[in-house]
């Protein structure tokens, strides 16, 4: 791991860089800093950063470039051209478990597609990158292998396919005993009762760490270096009718060309929880053995 040293030079670093984009400054960060992969022209969508914070929110997770990551659910991959340079250039190694290719979600394989076309062809810039598949019966790491893992903005999908406990339980059982766990997740109201299946996209904070406890992990700390009062939670068409996403119609109906998106463009993107989590040191957690049943 890096020493406290590094740890304060890396915190100091963001400060610094911060410093620089308020007064113009053009000073590159160093090659391999965690600062360099975010501000790396490989970066997805780049412009989402004033809402989701990615330096701050990776520093409070504890990255570490030397650390074996796993990223679950990483979409098309908007952490991973971050995280994925960052370790490659510092000896660490990143695990991606993804949606299964044998899905029948059109949706799920067209994303996992995106994500192979991006990140398997550069290998100097974003390592060999080790793939897993979020599936019952699949490990998503080897046991008592990982420093930190994180999810982001994925617990919903989880809940919404029946899988959130089995994954929780499967991180738990991939981390090293101390290793950290951290989750954003659009954040629900803490009243009223938790939608099993997340309709909305939103989920309730208390559900998050209830999924946490279950799994064998003890709660750190919360941050909100990613709320946003602005967000009602109270949108039409759940959390997509905000940005990025800025859905028009249901699921699966044409969009509509007379819904005004101004209102919910002047939102920003969601109010969202940071959490983390750590697996008690000494901890054996046993991988989930049981194979719930998927909601398609």
């Amino acid at each position: 791991m890096l020493s406290l040293t590094r740890r304060r030079a890396a915190l100091a670093l963001a400060a610094s860089l911060a410093a620089c984009g308020r007064s113009g400054g053009a000073d590159a960060p160093p090659p391999g800093s965690l600062a360099w992969a975010v501000a790396g022209p490989w970066r997805i969508e780049p412009e989402r950063d004033q809402w989701r914070n990615p330096l701050q929110t990776l520093l409070f997770w504890g990255l570490e470039g030397d650390m074996t990551v796993l990223e679950v659910l990483p979409g098309r991959g908007w952490y991973t051209s971050i995280l994925a340079p960052y370790v490659a250039a510092n000896g660490g190694r990143l695990i991606a478990a993804g949606f299964d290719p044998r899905s029948p979600s059109l949706a799920q394989r067209e994303t996992l597609a995106a994500w192979e076309s991006r990140f398997t062809r550069d290998r100097e810039l974003y390592g060999e990158i080790q793939r897993t598949v979020v599936r019952p019966g699949a490990p998503l790491a080897p046991a008592n292998s990982v420093d930190l893992a994180i999810l982001a903005n994925s617990v919903h999908t989880l809940m919404a396919e029946g899988i959130a406990e089995y994954v929780f339980r499967g991180v738990a059982a991939a981390l090293k005993p101390g290793g950290a766990f951290g989750v954003e997740q659009h954040r629900a109201a803490s009243t009223g009762l938790q939608d099993p299946v997340a309709g909305t996209g939103y989920v309730q904070e208390a559900y998050v760490k209830a999924l946490a406890q279950e799994a064998g992990l003890d709660f750190v700390a919360a941050s909100d270096l990613n709320a946003n009062p602005r967000d009602t939670r109270d949108h039409p068409f759940g959390v997509w009718t905000l940005p990025p996403t800025l859905r028009t119609s249901p699921l699966g109906r044409p969009d509509d060309p007379n819904f005004n998106t101004s209102p919910f463009e002047n939102i920003g993107e969601s109010d969202r929880m940071t959490l983390k989590f750590r697996k008690a040191s000494g901890a054996a957690v046993a991988a989930p053995s049981d194979e719930p049943e998927l909601r398609r």
